[in-house]
């Protein structure tokens, strides 16, 4: 079977090395090509990252010498995979996009665009098929605390529900690698992240809109989102409460999340986690420190239902769930789906 070419732009970058990781003995999915920005081009890889991934740089990437981010340097691939800064990704991804160069990317522009599909794959992998037909191919993936606490929601909505609220405590590696000096987040809770509290609402909206006439029509979804940012280094959690007209049968919405397996019917997705919501039992989880190590499971606990409210615990790891591992399975999935 020939393997999927792909090149990394943003390649020493958190996120980067969490997607050289998990690309290191990808089966399918040879990744040849590494990019970082115009000083560190023609360096070797070892050379010019900060590598802070454990277990050391993989051999087969130390002495890979970087490449630009131009259409020039990225024609040979099959898909360029970008974890890039939003303010880097825009023009260079527009520019692969205009030269015919496939992109799947995390950054921030255009995710909300009614033509480029928003993916998450166990949500809305259907949106893909918008991009059947199309020479060049651009997706984009959700904010890493949208795409962790997205996955629930669908039972919430199937739901008699007023208002949706959300309090999102996220971790110092959502800000990147030098997001936030150490002083201002050491022993300290921030109660204010920029844009996130629009962006969580808006892009979960369209994960679960409407696929129609080649564009995403986002759901009319009610929710208010409150972001804090909290001193750990892993881990997206979240507190949800559901304000809701008549009362759930709890047992049967908790059978229904823990059985929540919607890409079952493909084969070959080597990142797709065999159950992707893990439901705790035990009062005091999840937990950071214990639950975010296999990276693309979101575990899920406290669900109980009082007075009206409905209330849960959500925790991801924004590293993989959130960004690098969901970029390698959307790869993926539209393999199985014969989009590449």
């Amino acid at each position: 079977m020939d393997k999927i070419r792909v090149s990394l732009l943003g390649s020493t970058g958190m996120v980067g090395q969490k997607m050289i990781r998990l690309l290191e003995n990808h089966p399918y999915i040879e990744l040849v090509k590494l990019s970082a920005s115009d000083s560190r081009i023609g360096k070797k890889y070892s050379e010019t990252v900060s590598w802070i991934e454990q277990g050391g740089i993989p051999e087969k990437f130390r002495d890979m010498r970087l490449v630009s981010s131009s259409p020039e340097d990225n024609r040979d691939v099959d898909y360029v995979l970008s974890a890039l800064p939003p303010e880097a990704a825009e023009p260079a991804e527009i520019q692969l996009v205009k030269n015919g160069i496939n992109v799947i990317s995390n950054a921030s522009p255009y995710r909300l665009s009614k033509d480029i599909p928003l993916i998450n794959p166990e949500l809305n992998f259907e949106h893909l098929r918008i991009l059947e037909g199309k020479d060049t191919k651009f997706v984009k993936n959700p904010n890493c605390t949208s795409a962790i606490m997205a996955m629930p929601i669908g039972e919430i909505l199937g739901l008699d529900y007023e208002r949706i609220f959300l309090v999102s405590m996220q971790a110092i590696s959502g800000a990147g690698f030098t997001g936030l000096p150490y002083m201002s987040i050491d022993d300290n809770i921030i109660p204010y992240i920029h844009g996130e509290e629009e962006k969580i609402p808006a892009e979960i909206s369209k994960m679960y809109g409407m696929a129609e006439n080649g564009e995403i029509n986002s759901r009319k979804i009610r929710m208010s989102v409150t972001s804090v940012r909290v001193p750990v280094k892993v881990g997206h959690m979240g507190i949800l409460n559901v304000e809701l007209k008549s009362r759930p049968d709890i047992e049967n919405l908790i059978a229904r999340i823990k059985n929540f397996s919607p890409l079952r019917g493909f084969t070959g997705l080597y990142n797709a986690p065999k159950h992707p919501i893990v439901v705790h039992d035990e009062e005091d989880r999840p937990q950071n420190a214990i639950d975010t190590y296999n990276g693309m499971e979101v575990h899920i606990g406290r669900i109980s239902y009082n007075d009206g409210n409905l209330r849960m615990v959500i925790l991801g790891n924004n590293l993989v769930r959130g960004a690098a591992g969901i970029t390698i399975l959307t790869l993926e999935t539209m393999k199985q789906m014969n989009l590449i």
